[in-house]
């Protein structure tokens, strides 16, 4: 394991690749045949359509997919672009570092789904990867890493459930290093690792940009996004195909998954965050700013925010987590299905005094299918989101 200089050292390389791939995009993606070392192409329009193997620094589109391949030394790291978005990448120690993925020349909210195989021996990444500017951010989603946890040294802001797994949620400042825009930059890496690892399966993005934003963390206009493997002065292969679900780009500042004050509609995911903002009908409450976004005052025991549709699915969930601030004094909130004064089916006693603080606690019996739920509350309280558990 790399101490927090070593790790440093680790970013600050891998700020080279990114420059030099983001920043000779539009050059690159026009003479990309020049920069094909090896490879059975069959060019068309500027696109390459069958089997095609990258051994050298370059970006460019296939199949219609976006794709950048970048390595610290060259020699140690072979990428082989395969029908619609797979890409197949092998490395070693001797190419020092090496990124590679595909995806899309401009990042959204959309959800990914990716499948295949990663194997990794000693310090490897899998993430959903990319760059926003205005401000300028680069971000990692990491499902999956080898010996090295890649956000080691950094402060734990705090954690999402989405996808089914937590994803711990970390920043770290780079200075006066290579980016997308040029040789010296400041800039902040946005970091959500999964502490349940895992090679394949759906990412909510929204999910995390969300919960990003809940923290301050707020991206700017997205640049380019992709499903990559990264590895550092190791060794391993993956095989990797993805897609993406439909396309809603983000704002500088996230939205919630769903509209706000009132505008939100059905088909909620249960294990994504849910802003309170969003709701669909509510009595006793005002919105305002607060806890990097907007939140929900509700006043007193007569109070309640509604979600309609939102989704639990089977078994259905068996907790949930509610972030929120300035409870009365003995007060606990509940989630109720289909009315304001159903039976609860989930009780959470909120600790945060003057702190936004994210409390939990179980669900009985476990909400399933697709449910109208309802936020009560016992007193008066400032609510930021919600989300379940199974």
């Amino acid at each position: 394991m790399m101490d927090t200089e070593s790790t440093s050292k680790n970013r600050i390389r891998r700020r080279v690749g990114s420059l030099l791939i983001a920043g000779a995009a539009a050059l690159l993606a026009v003479g990309a045949a020049a920069l094909l070392a090896v490879g059975a192409i069959a060019m068309s329009g500027g696109a390459a359509h069958a089997t095609t193997t990258i051994t050298s620094n370059s970006t460019g589109t296939n199949n219609g997919y976006f794709y950048s391949f970048w390595e610290q030394d060259a020699g140690g790291a072979t990428m082989t672009l395969g029908s619609g978005s797979n890409y197949q990448l092998t490395w070693n120690s001797s190419a020092n570092d090496v990124v590679a993925g595909t995806g899309w020349a401009t990042g959204s909210t959309a959800p990914v789904t990716y499948s295949g195989t990663w194997n990794c021996d000693g310090n490897c990444y899998l993430s959903l990867y990319g760059w926003t500017t205005n401000p300028l951010v680069e971000f990692y989603i990491t499902d999956a890493y080898g010996d090295y946890n890649p956000s080691s040294g950094d402060t734990l802001l705090g954690t999402v459930n989405s996808d089914g797994g937590t994803y711990d949620l970390y920043e770290h400042q780079q200075v006066n290093q290579p980016c997308i825009t040029g040789n010296s930059c400041t800039f902040e890496q946005y970091w959500a690792v999964r502490t349940s690892q895992r090679i394949g399966g759906t990412i909510t993005v929204a999910n995390i940009f969300n919960a990003w934003a809940a923290h301050g963390l707020n991206l700017g206009t997205p640049n380019y996004e992709i499903l990559a493997t990264e590895g550092y002065q190791s060794s391993g292969s993956s095989d990797i195909t993805v897609s993406q679900g439909t396309t809603s780009t983000p704002s500088p500042t996230p939205t919630p998954t769903t509209s706000p004050s009132g505008g939100g509609g059905g088909n909620r995911n249960a294990y994504g965050q849910i802003a309170a903002d969003s709701y669909n009908s509510a009595s006793g409450v005002t919105t305002e700013t607060g806890d990097g976004g907007t939140v929900v005052s509700l006043s007193s025991a007569s109070s309640y925010i509604e979600f309609n549709g939102v989704q639990f699915g089977s078994p259905g969930a068996s907790s949930v987590s509610i972030r929120a601030d300035t409870p009365t004094y003995g007060l606990n909130l509940q989630v109720r299905l289909g009315s304001p004064t159903a039976s609860p089916d989930c009780i959470v006693y909120p600790s945060g005094n003057n702190t936004w603080t994210l409390s939990s606690n179980s669900c009985y019996p476990d909400p399933s299918g697709t449910q109208n739920v309802y936020i009560t509350t016992t007193g008066a309280v400032q609510i930021n989101y919600l989300v379940f558990g199974q």
